[in-house]
């Protein structure tokens, strides 16, 4: 099969159960894409030796931290960045234990295509139920369930088959299938290599595309559905000190494109005071562009002298989005500290940030069964459906619509860390 160039970067995270295989798949996947420099492959090889293996161990390749290595489990996210002669990659390699949940949302919430492991022999076990609905809840589009090991089952098509069948029935009640979402299934042995880069002989059956054959022909991130235009301000660049006169007038207000296209000449309004103009000029660094479109960091100029400052969002006039004061939203904690309904947060959405309010916590949700319990805080790894009064107004999309304006953190005012991640409903 030939492959066509695609310059797209894919951000995509492997994510199973304790030895499912997740750090022998990415091994395998640089091992076979010639991505290992030779002295790090000695040095596995010789750590393989140490440990009495007699072929080389390819998770080593990423379990980074000490501690991983010596218990034999992912604790931290490790991201690993490689790239085949068509396209680059980022995987980010996230822990499967629930205690680890919030590693895991982390790594979740910039990927593109998530990979889930299923051990051949085990099924679709309670784990894998997490991983998926923690995929859905951060709006992953593309899911590739990889049933690995199959050689422990001598490649047998029916275990395939029932695995596969078990899976989709669950995928329904979740709903994880739905508008520009998807689910492939594929079967794998990790260990041999079979069906990662290259098929092999031993499942003629399966008439499917090979893993990387999947990850080079996976769509772009922004490109499943048509997003709108929305352009958090960072800054506002006036250079007062020139001597230039054409300068002297200048007022660009600087930031990054999270979704959709501008042109020069769109008709755009500032929230959330709701000033209205048209884009006059669109620089990145020093080059003029006709039109800039989603994760380009620019420069716009408009036609009018509008009072904006960091914090405001320039969308396209008639654009669906309010500024609002209260917002719902799914959130995980992240913190040790428990959430105290008492206290005052703040919320920190694109480049602008609010005091908060806890209003309602309508339920948690216990992520091995998915079903929804009463609570009155949250504790460390706890994902909850709950509520915020803001002192700010804060201009949101739902996080299913739009991953980057529908996201926001959760800070503790008194030591400034982050506390919680949320999506927006």
């Amino acid at each position: 099969m030939t492959m066509q160039h695609n310059d797209s970067l894919l951000r995509f995270m492997t994510c199973g159960s304790v030895d499912d295989g997740k750090s022998t798949l990415i091994g395998r996947l640089l091992y076979d894409t010639k991505t290992i420099l030779a002295d790090t492959l000695t040095q596995i090889e010789k750590t393989s030796k140490k440990r009495g293996m007699e072929a080389v161990d390819l998770s080593l390749l990423t379990d980074g931290l000490q501690a991983e290595r010596e218990q034999g489990i992912t604790i931290d996210v490790a991201y690993r960045y490689f790239s085949t002669g068509t396209r680059k990659y980022i995987i980010a390699d996230a822990p499967g234990h629930e205690q680890y949940t919030r590693n895991m949302v982390t790594a979740a919430s910039t990927a593109n295509l998530a990979i889930i492991l299923i051990d051949a022999r085990k099924g679709v076990l309670t784990q894998t139920r997490r991983h998926s609905y923690l995929a859905h809840l951060v709006g992953i589009p593309h899911i590739v369930v990889a049933i690995n090991k199959m050689d422990l089952v001598n490649y047998d098509q029916t275990t395939f088959d029932r695995i596969k069948t078990d899976y989709l029935a669950f995928a329904e009640q979740i709903g994880l299938q739905r508008d520009g979402h998807d689910i492939q299934f594929v079967p794998l042995s990790a260990l041999n290599g079979d069906m990662l880069v290259d098929r092999g002989d031993n499942m003629p059956w399966y008439k499917g595309q090979t893993m990387l054959e999947i990850l080079e022909t996976a769509p772009a991130a922004h490109t499943e559905q048509s997003e709108e235009f929305r352009f958090p301000v960072q800054f506002v660049c006036r250079p007062h000190a020139s001597a230039d006169h054409e300068l002297h007038d200048f007022r660009g207000f600087m930031g990054r494109v999270e979704s959709g296209e501008i042109s020069v000449g769109d008709a755009v309004t500032v929230l959330p005071n709701g000033y209205q103009s048209k884009v006059k000029q669109i620089l990145l660094g020093d080059q003029q562009l006709q039109s800039a479109q989603t994760e380009q960091s620019i420069t716009l100029l408009l036609a009018d002298e509008i009072d904006t400052s960091r914090g405001d969002m320039i969308v396209k006039s008639g654009a669906n989005v309010e500024p609002v004061k209260q917002i719902e939203a799914h959130v995980c904690w992240l913190s040790e500290t428990p959430l105290s309904p008492a206290r005052t947060y703040i919320v920190r959405h694109t480049t602008r940030e609010s005091k908060a309010k806890v209003g309602t916590i309508s339920y948690k949700v216990d992520v091995n069964t998915l079903e929804q319990q009463a609570t009155a805080d949250l504790k460390m790894n706890d994902i909850a459906r709950m509520s915020f009064k803001l002192a700010q107004p804060l201009m949101v999309d739902s996080y299913g619509k739009n991953r980057a304006t529908g996201a926001f953190i959760v800070i503790d005012e008194s030591t400034n860390n982050t506390v919680g991640a949320g999506m927006i409903v």
